[in-house]
C-alpha cells in the first residue's frame, strides 16, 4: 500500500512538472526532454520518442521530434515520413486514433504477413498513445519501448502512460501555437527585408535614370559624360570593368573612348576595324548579351567572334549595344575577374536600358554639332549679302554723286528687291533655326524629345537649307506655320486649377498622337471640380494612361473608346479611366506596376509608364489606385485623391 501511494505522489509530481515545463519551455525539443526524464522516474523509460504529424499537411507525413532509443539511430528531425496504414505499429496509432500495446511476437507475426511492417529493431514490450489537440484531432503519437524482457509494462503503467500522454498533447498544442507563431514572424520578417530590397533596388534605378537623363541634356561628350556615366552604372551593378566602344559607320571602325580594367591599365587598342571582338560581335547582333565563364570561352574556341581582344580571362560579362532605332552608335560593356561577381538577367536589362539612354544623348550631341555648323553657315551667308548690299548702297552713292539719280533709282530699287528677299528668307531662317535649337533643348531637359521628334527637328534643319538655295514661298510658309504644343509636366508646386479645363489642355497636348487614328476620346468630369494640387502630376498620369492604351491596347489602325471620368465624393475626386482594348490576362495585370515590366520589351516600351503613374497617384497626389482588366475586355483604372493636397 505504501508503495502504491508513493508512486502515486511520483505521478503527481510528474504531472505537476509536465505543466510548469509547458509554461517555461519554448522549444518542443526541450520540453520533451524533460517529459522524457520525468517519465523514466515512474517507469521503464530507456526507449522514448514522440512523432508529430506536419502542421500543413496531411496526419500520415509525420517528423520525429524527439527520438532517444538504444539500438536504432534516430532519424533527421526536419525530415517527414509518410505513415501508410498496415505498414508500421506508430502508423496504427495515429490513423486509427487509438493507443496499441505490441509484445515481440505480435510483432514477429505481423511481419510474416507484411515483411515491410515496421521500419526499426523489434522490441520485447511496445506501447504507443494518440496525442489529441482541443478539437480531438490527432497531433501525432508518443511511444515507450522495451528491448528486454526485464522490463515490460503493465496495465498499470499503460495506464498512466495514457495519462501522462494526455496531459502532454494539452502543452504540445500550447508549444506548437506558439512555433507556428514564431515562424510566421520569421517569414513575414524575410519578406519584408525582400520588399525593402527591392523598393531600394528601384529607387537606386530610378535615380540613376533620372542622372543619365540629366547628363544626357546638359553633358557636349567627351571624358565628363564617360566617366560619369561609369560612375552611375556602378552604383547600379558592379562595373569595376567598364568599356565604352563607339562605332564610326563612315570608316567601318570601333573606337574606345573610355576603358577601365583592373587587369589593363590601358585598352589592347584604340581603333580597330569593324568586325572584330566582342564589340564587333554585340553590334551585329544588335541585342544585349550575358555570358558566364564557360559561355564566354565557348565563344571564343567556337570562332564566332572574330579575334578577341584584350583578357579574355573572365568569370562574368556583359554587353549591351547603344541602339536608337536600328541606328547603333556603339556598345557598353562590363565585366567580372571575380567569380563572386556574378551578373544576372535584372543587370542585363539594367546595362541595356542605360545603352539606349547613352545613344539618345549620342545622337543629340551629334545633331548640335550639325546645327552649329548649318548656323555658321547661313551667317557666313548673311554676311556675304550684307556685304554685297553694303557695296550696292556704295554704288548707289557714286551714281547719285554722278547726277544720274532716275536710272539709279531704277537700279537701286531693282537690287534692293533681288536683295532684300534672300536676305530677309535667310534672316527668317537663322531666327527659326535658334529658336528650334532652343526648344530641342527644353524637350530634352525635360525629357519629352523622343526619336519622332528628334526626326523633326531634322526635317525642320533640312526644310531650311533648303529656303537659302530654293527661294520659294512655300518654304517660307511652312515655317510660318510651324507651331508648338507646350506641355506642363515639370512643376514642383501645387497651385489651384479647374480639372476639367486642364484635362482638356493635357488632351489637346495629346492630339499629335492621337491624328489619324480611330481612337474617340469621351470625357464626363463635373465642370465645377475646382483642386489645389499637382498639376503636373495629372498631366502625366493621364499622358501615360493614353500612351499605353494606344501602345499596348490596341493595334495598328484598330478603332477604339477612351472614356475619362471624375466626380466629387466629399473632400476626395474619384477619376476612372478605361479603354476597350486588348486587356491583359491575369498574370499580366499583378505585374503592371513593377518596374522595367513592358508586353512590348524591344518596340519601345521602357517598362515604367504604369510603374511613374502609380508613384504619382500615391505620392504627388497623396491618393489611391486600382486597376481591373482581363482578355479582350480592356483596361480599367479607378483613382481616389483629395481636391486639396497639403504637404
Amino acid at each position: 500500500m505504501e508503495s502504491r501511494l508513493s508512486r502515486l505522489e511520483a505521478v503527481q509530481t510528474v504531472l505537476l512538472e509536465i505543466g510548469q515545463k509547458s509554461s517555461s519551455c519554448t522549444d518542443i525539443s526541450e520540453f520533451l526532454q524533460a517529459v522524457h526524464a520525468a517519465l523514466g522516474r515512474i517507469m521503464y523509460a530507456a526507449n522514448f520518442f514522440v512523432a508529430l504529424s506536419d502542421q500543413d499537411g496531411p496526419p500520415n507525413l509525420v517528423r520525429f521530434v524527439y527520438y532517444v532509443d538504444e539500438v536504432d539511430e534516430p532519424p533527421n528531425r526536419d525530415a517527414l515520413f509518410e505513415l501508410v496504414a498496415g505498414e508500421s505499429p506508430t502508423a496504427a496509432v495515429i490513423l486509427s486514433r487509438e493507443r496499441i500495446v505490441m509484445t515481440a511476437a505480435e510483432h514477429h507475426s505481423k511481419r510474416e504477413d507484411n515483411a515491410g511492417f515496421g521500419i526499426g529493431t523489434v522490441a520485447e514490450h511496445w506501447m504507443g498513445c494518440p496525442l489529441f489537440d482541443h478539437n480531438h484531432q490527432v497531433l501525432g503519437a508518443v511511444v515507450i519501448q522495451s528491448y528486454d524482457q526485464q522490463h515490460t509494462f503493465s496495465a498499470e503503467d499503460q495506464a498512466l502512460f495514457a495519462l501522462i500522454a494526455n496531459h502532454v498533447s494539452s502543452a504540445l498544442q500550447g508549444l506548437q501555437s506558439m512555433d507556428r507563431l514564431e515562424r510566421a514572424v520569421q517569414e513575414r520578417t524575410a519578406q519584408l527585408q525582400h520588399e525593402v530590397a527591392e523598393r531600394r533596388r528601384a529607387e537606386n534605378i530610378q535615380r540613376g535614370l533620372y542622372e543619365l537623363a540629366n547628363l544626357s541634356a546638359t553633358a557636349t561628350g567627351g571624358s565628363r559624360l564617360n566617366m560619369r556615366l561609369h560612375q552611375i552604372i556602378s552604383e547600379l551593378l558592379p562595373a569595376r570593368n567598364f568599356l565604352m566602344a563607339l562605332y564610326h559607320p563612315d570608316t567601318q571602325e570601333i573606337s574606345i573612348p573610355y576603358f577601365v580594367d583592373e587587369k589593363d591599365e590601358q585598352a589592347p587598342v584604340k581603333r580597330f576595324d569593324y568586325g572584330v571582338g566582342m564589340s564587333s560581335y554585340v553590334l551585329q547582333r544588335k541585342q544585349a548579351m550575358l555570358l558566364d565563364r564557360d559561355g564566354f570561352r565557348a565563344l571564343v574556341d567556337s570562332g564566332a567572334m572574330a579575334r578577341p581582344l584584350g583578357n579574355i580571362d573572365i568569370h562574368s560579362w556583359m554587353g549591351a549595344p547603344m541602339l536608337l532605332g536600328d541606328v547603333a552608335y556603339g556598345v557598353l560593356i562590363v565585366q567580372s575577374y571575380d567569380d563572386q561577381v556574378r551578373y544576372t538577367q535584372a543587370d542585363l536589362e539594367i546595362l541595356a536600358f542605360m545603352a539606349s539612354h547613352v545613344a539618345v544623348a549620342i545622337a543629340r550631341m551629334q545633331a548640335d554639332r550639325q546645327i552649329r555648323l548649318s548656323k555658321e553657315r547661313l551667317e557666313q551667308q548673311n554676311a556675304q549679302l550684307e556685304s554685297a548690299l553694303t557695296s550696292l548702297k556704295d554704288a548707289q552713292g557714286e551714281l547719285v554723286r554722278q547726277e544720274k539719280l532716275a536710272s539709279l533709282g531704277r537700279l537701286v530699287a531693282g537690287v534692293a528687291h533681288e536683295i532684300n528677299t534672300p536676305l530677309g528668307i535667310c534672316v527668317t531662317a537663322t531666327s527659326h533655326l535658334v529658336e528650334e535649337l532652343k526648344l530641342t533643348r527644353a524637350e530634352l531637359a525635360d525629357g519629352t524629345l523622343d526619336e519622332d521628334g528628334l526626326q523633326q527637328f531634322f526635317d525642320i534643319v533640312d526644310q531650311s537649307l533648303k529656303i537659302m538655295t530654293t527661294n520659294t514661298q512655300r518654304a517660307a510658309a511652312l515655317v510660318r506655320s510651324f507651331k508648338q504644343v507646350a506641355v506642363d509636366q515639370s512643376s514642383d508646386d501645387i497651385r489651384s486649377f479647374n480639372l476639367r479645363k486642364y484635362l482638356d489642355e493635357v488632351l489637346l497636348s495629346l492630339q499629335p498622337k492621337l491624328k489619324g487614328k480611330p481612337i474617340r476620346i469621351e470625357i464626363q468630369c463635373d465642370e465645377h471640380i475646382n483642386m489645389a494640387s499637382f498639376p503636373g502630376a495629372i498631366s502625366q498620369i493621364v499622358t501615360n494612361m493614353v500612351v499605353n492604351s494606344l501602345v499596348h491596347g490596341f493595334e495598328e489602325g484598330q478603332a477604339g473608346k477612351i472614356r475619362i471620368s471624375g466626380k466629387v465624393d466629399g473632400d476626395f475626386v474619384d477619376f476612372e479611366y478605361s479603354d476597350d482594348g486588348a486587356g491583359m490576362d491575369t498574370s499580366t495585370l499583378a505585374q503592371l506596376f513593377d518596374p522595367f515590366f513592358t508586353t512590348k520589351r524591344g518596340s519601345g516600351g521602357s517598362g515604367l509608364g504604369a510603374h511613374i503613374l502609380y508613384n504619382l497617384v500615391t505620392g504627388a497626389l497623396g491618393g489611391t489606385v486600382k486597376v481591373a482588366s482581363a482578355p479582350g475586355m480592356g483596361l480599367h483604372y479607378k483613382l481616389r485623391f483629395p481636391k486639396i493636397r497639403r504637404q
